[in-house]
């Protein structure tokens, strides 16, 4: 489970609203009969919220564009409820609440057997749960009747905290592995005297490891019911029904009598700046900066969260002007935190181990508190941070599973309408407001970095009340009309019957038009070019060839690039984006424009330099890093310079480091073409009009090498048992391999694929080696094994990995061993292996709703030589696959003799003894 956000933010965003079809606005707006004891709240572009008599909120987000649904519970309670001794309590009891209630005991395998997709997290100010299914009556019956026993009926027993407990405490350990989680949690410390926010949510370690179960039970007991929670359910279902399931399954729950506790805990005026230094052993530096800031529901907030954007987006910002440009950092980030109460914004920058911190933290602050008071925010500024910002709220829109989900943090601040409205404030946002909120609390009193210096004449940044929920919304009237998509059906004959086929010469093209929310449309491009000679010794220079594209053009600059794909709406890479349908034919323009007249600027290719050094270097301690590193050594078969040579880490620096700019010029001007390829587009847009414009952008740009597939074939390779000492990391890693002599047409294959989902399915809660090293010895926060099988060469790849304490290194490989030989001994059940076949062909429909991976997955087939035809016979060799034939397949291909084992974490803590 996620217990912390990301730092570093800042992705391009798109997505735009159309008006609704007047027949979907029809059957929105079909009156809904309320059940007894339920009230309708409110309705915001088609979203409505009802209560029931217990006090639970439910909101209702019915969108027919996927054949999925979401179900997703807020629990208005996180870390700031905790009390003394009990610190990451809210994030132990999101843990337990996936081990069993009353009425199901065992969820977890119903969550594989179903093919749900199933988390949750643990913040600030909530914690939440989801639950994403194939949208059926009785899927959805099952996540609704589960939520509501789980709210109440829970065991959070004694047997499972036991276990859980040492689970969560090597999450921790994992947080500790990483310089951001642990200056973070350092910074929060410094940020706050009294407040819980001053608390990290994964909370002290002794705290994790004494919790009392009789204090986690009450604690649950008090803030998990209804009238402290708020029930979300989006996707495609009938309104009526839904209510009226929700009314039968949470309706029933009593409305508790006891009271929940007044937090008064005020934290004072901050009365001078702070500073702090953590020494660990490392790659990177990092240098934050952060400030106290009022809580999200004061008008300063979002002008902070605008000023935060002018001062750290990447390329526009001030920030990155000032530190990455000049070449002080390789990166910088800035993300204010959204909080109930007063919280903060944070300000950040990476660095090499030989750049100066003391350079960057003057210039830092120097921007941050003085930059926006001699040169206040411009026009320019603003409408890019606002630009940003409206595309990111019409985006969350366009996907109401995420959206579903998205809502627990306005939840948290009071009231999920706070969206709209915050959405709805950026039309009255001015410069004078971002530069008078920076003015107010952006100053040397309210700061936390590096050390502490005394000073006579203190800088106070009082935080003033902000209103409630209620007076915000008070007077506001939103829209209440909203955006539909086509009820469109991603079976296997569907999506060959809706897609049309085309080829230029070698250039396979293959478009699935449909009607989208907000008129999304996803591209995936695959080009391909070279042979073994013309590629050899190009690996170093054909990364940074492709990472150099969009850092100019003949006809655009960096900064104009980025502006442009802001302006297109589109999201992602180069190849690999989403847009709307009226930016697509623009952005497939850039697109071709990028891959065929890049101008290579050399101040920027020293600055990727710059940024690829540090990236590499930051792994040289990493144990999972070099675990992966020393695994594809091992198995590496080819000689230096052949493109499939893998490259040791410490080589690949020293290769960056001589890499010269004219290699890479060279290497876009000798190779890279767009003529030879797969493209593939699904969503919103005219067929015809897009078919001609890819072949009037990418057919006739051609490669001026010659072309010729290069494939990775199977090479016996003798096993191994490899130990790295990475002192003083927390957390340890186990991989390992085993690479097969199989194809994907062979008959074992289907049989093998469904043995490795039993034993390790990469994505779920339940498998042999998660109820063996999770479950029951609570050794690993996260074990899975995953399974490559070979589609071109008869080369399939077997592969297992967990985190581990190093201490837990040598259980858990002793346990990997131990569930090897017990699959081959005892093989599986009847009952696992019908369970398995089901949650594959489930979890293949989940996938298959999503465009991006239709489009994707187009690119791969036109590759191959195949269509979906391929993948639904595939589908029905799955469920042909009987316990013995799953049994013998692991027997016959899974031996331990001639598997690779990597073990990477601090000797010192007895790792692999």
């Amino acid at each position: 489970m996620n217990n912390s956000s990301t730092m570093v933010g800042g992705f391009l965003a798109w997505l735009t609203l159309a008006l609704l079809p007047l027949a979907a606005f029809a059957e929105q707006a079909k009156v809904v009969r309320l059940p007894t004891g339920v009230t309708h709240v409110a309705t915001v572009e088609g979203i409505s919220e009802y209560r029931l008599a217990n006090g639970l909120r439910a909101v209702l987000f019915p969108d027919a564009g996927k054949p999925t649904a979401t179900v997703n519970v807020t629990y208005l309670v996180g870390s700031r409820h905790e009390n003394y001794g009990e610190t990451g309590m809210a994030h132990l009891l999101e843990h337990l609440i996936f081990k069993g209630s009353k009425r199901f005991p065992d969820p977890a395998r119903q969550f594989q057997a179903r093919g749900f997709d199933i988390n949750g997290s643990t913040s600030l100010d909530r914690t939440n749960y989801y639950l994403t299914f194939p949208a059926n009556d009785g899927n959805l019956r099952w996540a609704l009747d589960w939520s509501a026993d789980a709210m109440v009926n829970s065991f959070i027993a004694r047997k499972d905290l036991d276990s859980e407990m040492s689970v969560v405490r090597n999450e921790f350990e994992m947080g500790e592995n990483e310089p951001a989680s642990v200056l973070f949690k350092r910074m929060q410390s410094l940020l706050f005297d009294w407040h819980n926010y001053g608390n990290s949510t994964i909370g002290a370690r002794s705290d994790i490891e004494n919790v009392r179960i009789e204090n986690l039970q009450a604690f649950y007991r008090r803030f998990y019911q209804p009238d402290n929670a708020v029930l979300t359910v989006a996707g495609r279902f009938d309104e009526q029904q839904v209510l009226d399931r929700i009314a039968a399954s949470f309706g029933k729950l009593q409305r508790p009598k006891r009271q929940l506790p007044e937090q008064w805990t005020v934290e004072p005026t901050a009365d001078g700046e702070r500073q702090f230094v953590i020494r660990r052993k490392g790659e990177v530096q990092l240098l934050t900066v952060a400030y106290r800031t009022p809580a999200s529901l004061h008008p300063d907030s979002e002008a902070i969260a605008i000023a935060s954007d002018v001062l750290g987006d990447t390329p526009n910002g001030r920030l990155y002007r000032a530190l990455v440009q000049t070449g002080m950092a390789t990166q910088v980030f800035a993300s204010p935190v959204e909080t109930r109460e007063p919280g903060f914004v944070l300000f950040g920058a990476v660095l090499a181990r030989d750049q100066s911190v003391d350079r960057v933290r003057e210039a830092m602050i120097e921007a941050i508190e003085g930059g926006l008071a001699r040169q206040p925010t411009t026009a320019d500024e603003l409408e890019r941070a606002l630009a940003e910002a409206r595309t990111s709220y019409e985006r969350a829109l366009t996907d109401p599973e995420s959206f579903a989900v998205m809502l627990s943090e306005y939840i948290a601040l009071g009231d999920w309408r706070l969206f709209f409205h915050a959405r709805d404030q950026l039309d009255r946002m001015t410069v004078e407001r971002v530069d008078a909120a920076a003015a107010r609390y952006l100053v040397r009193d309210n700061r936390v970095v590096g050390a502490f210096i005394p000073d006579d004449s203190p800088q106070r940044a009082v935080l003033p009340k902000a209103p409630t929920a209620a007076e915000l919304l008070a007077g506001y009237r939103p829209a209440t009309r909203g955006d539909a998509s086509e009820a469109f059906d991603p079976g296997y004959e569907n999506l060959s019957r809706r897609t049309r086929l085309s080829r230029f010469g070698d250039l396979q093209v293959a478009l699935l038009p449909k009607q989208n929310r907000g008129q999304t449309v996803n591209v995936a491009m695959s080009f391909r070019w070279g042979d073994e000679q013309s590629l050899r010794d190009r690996k170093m220079a054909g990364a940074l060839a492709i990472a150099m594209l969009p850092r100019g053009s003949r006809q655009l600059s960096r900064q104009q690039i980025a502006d442009e794909m802001t302006r297109l709406k589109v999201r992602g890479g180069l190849t690999q984006f989403e847009t709307t349908r009226d930016r697509l034919p623009e952005a497939l323009a850039l697109a071709a424009q990028l891959l065929a007249e890049p101008s290579f600027p050399p101040a920027e290719f020293e600055e990727l330099r710059r940024e690829y050094l540090t990236a590499l270097q930051a792994q040289l301690d990493n144990p999972e890093d070099l675990a992966s590193d020393a695994l594809a050594a091992h198995f590496n078969t080819y000689p230096p310079g052949d493109p499939r040579h893998h490259t040791p880490l410490p080589e690949r620096i020293e290769q960056l480091r001589r890499l010269q700019l004219a290699e890479v010029v060279d290497y876009q001007d000798q190779l890279v073409g767009t003529a030879r390829g797969e493209i593939a587009i699904v969503g919103d847009f005219d067929a015809q009009a897009i078919e001609d414009e890819l072949r009037r952008l990418f057919a006739d740009t051609r490669s001026r090498s010659p072309y010729e597939r290069l494939e990775r074939e199977f090479r016996p390779v003798p096993p191994a048992r490899i130990v790295i000492d990475t002192p003083d990391r927390e957390n340890a890693v186990l991989r390992a391999r085993l690479d097969i002599d199989l194809h994907r047409d062979d008959a074992d294959a289907a049989a093998l694929f469904v043995a490795n989902y039993i034993f390790g399915n990469s994505g779920g809660l339940t498998s042999r080696l998660m109820d063996r090293l999770r479950q029951q010895d609570g050794l690993s926060y996260s074990v899975a094994s995953s399974l490559s099988i070979g589609q071109r060469q008869r080369l399939t790849t077997w592969t297992v990995a967990a985190m581990v304490a190093p201490q837990n290194a040598a259980r858990a490989e002793q346990a990997l061993g131990e569930e090897i030989r017990r699959a081959r001994d005892k093989g599986f059940t009847a009952a696992e292996v019908a369970a398995a076949r089901k949650g594959i062909v489930e979890a293949s429909a989940v996938a298959r709703s999503q465009d991006a991976t239709i489009a994707s997955r187009w690119t791969s087939l036109l590759d191959l030589g195949r269509d979906w035809r391929d993948s639904q016979a595939f589908e029905t060799r799955i469920m042909a696959v009987s316990a013995e034939q799953a049994s013998a397949a692991f027997r016959k291909y899974i031996d331990p003799g001639r598997m690779t084992l990597v073990l990477a974490g601090d000797a010192s803590k007895g790792l692999g003894k």
